[in-house]
């Protein structure tokens, strides 16, 4: 069973729509009790990370995530939170994986901020979550910050900058990405989320 994270945001319909295509049983929840029945996390991004953080602590959330020991998979967002800081209004984030997220800078360049639209990913290493999914496939991205490549990334994403588009770390996991909207590709990777990691 999946637990879908509900922290108030996120694109929460569109991951259930892409979990229902997969005939995978899923449920929805802010309640630390019911979300450790899950067998794996999922935690869609979507929002400004002030006010996610706000809302994963005023809930419990942010302690508890930090401790679970299932397999978590953060999207967009939700991959930027397991990191330890983002200039996004100056905010602290849950700290499992060290690094900052920065804005894109378009001030000396044709770059339109938010990045918004296909990308190539490029892995870095073997990885389950890839699993039949060709390094250089496409993927569909919508942000305006990223996050630094670190030991724990496993895909890059060049925008004017490289950035880290899919990290592991122990059992976390996460993709700046959004594979509920990134057709066969996006599909493929929240099932080899569910059937492999």
């Amino acid at each position: 069973m999946i637990g879908i994270i509900n922290y108030g945001a996120g694109n929460i319909r569109s991951v259930s729509n892409a979990l229902n295509r997969l005939s995978v049983q899923h449920f929805v929840s802010n309640n630390c009790n019911e979300l450790n029945k899950a067998d794996k996390l999922i935690f869609p991004g979507v929002g400004e990370a002030r006010s996610a953080m706000d809302a994963l602590i005023r809930t419990g959330l942010a302690d508890w995530l930090k401790e679970v020991t299932v397999p978590f998979l953060g999207i967009c967002l939700g991959m930027q939170l397991l990191f330890e800081y983002t200039t996004e209004r100056a905010t602290e984030c849950l700290g499992i994986i060290s690094g900052t997220n920065e804005r894109f800078y378009s001030g000396q360049s044709q770059l339109k901020v938010p990045h918004m639209g296909w990308n190539q990913i490029q892995q870095n290493s073997k990885n389950p979550l890839f699993s039949r999914i060709k390094s250089g496939e496409n993927f569909y991205f919508v942000h305006s910050y990223y996050a630094p490549i670190v030991p724990a990334t496993i895909g890059v994403t060049d925008y004017d900058v490289q950035f880290t588009s899919a990290i592991q770390q122990k059992n976390y996991y996460g993709v700046q990405f959004h594979p509920e909207k990134s057709s066969k590709e996006g599909l493929q990777l929240l099932k080899n989320f569910i059937e492999l990691c």
